[in-house]
């Protein structure tokens, strides 16, 4: 009876398991990599570098593999990832802004030009839809740290532009510029 053995089933299990998590890693150490590339090499004065790291974290990616990328930015070695942003309508004429990460420009604008006209869309000229989109910060609270007076006073302590309750979260906007601010004035405060 080949192929009954206990550790043959573990190990077919073990390997899809073990692919998924490959593949999930090699995203996030890419997004460590660029966000480190693209900002400073240090997670506190980063903030895209933090969100990426404590992403990673949640993933139990292990802290090697998490400096290895971090170093790989700064070393600048291996191939060149860069981050490509397109703007166009898609179908009924609603606005898009897709942010990409690739390694051939090329063959990246192709596979989006592609999708675009595939799905009924149009690529537009570089700006053509940024002016109807703001860049702003969302940060998140669950409904159970607080009531929504009390989230309400956070935020405008924070420094925060919009609070928004939901059932469930408690989401905090602000702009871009002042939203490292507003996140260490909320930690200090929520936790």
């Amino acid at each position: 009876m080949a192929g009954h053995s206990q550790f043959k089933n573990i190990m077919h299990r073990k390997g899809r398991v073990d692919a998924v998590r490959s593949k999930v890693f090699s995203k996030l150490a890419r997004e460590i990599t660029v966000a480190a590339k693209l900002g400073m090499p240090d997670p506190d004065h980063n903030p895209r570098l933090r969100a990426a790291v404590l992403a990673a974290k949640a993933q139990s990616m292990p802290k090697d593999n998490i400096q290895r990328a971090i170093d790989k930015a700064v070393g600048g070695g291996g191939e060149n990832i860069e981050e490509v942003r397109y703007e166009g309508y898609g179908p009924g004429g609603v606005a898009l802004i897709v942010e990409a990460q690739t390694d051939n420009r090329n063959r990246t604008g192709s596979d989006i030009r592609a999708a675009f006209s595939k799905y009924g869309g149009a690529l537009g000229e570089p700006n053509s839809v940024t002016f109807m989109f703001n860049r702003v910060g969302v940060i998140a609270y669950p409904k159970t740290k607080g009531s929504d007076d009390a989230m309400l006073e956070a935020a405008l302590e924070a420094g925060a532009d919009e609070v928004i309750s939901g059932e469930e979260m408690h989401e905090f906007i602000a702009s871009l510029e002042s939203f490292g601010e507003v996140r260490d004035a909320l930690e200090a405060k929520l936790g």
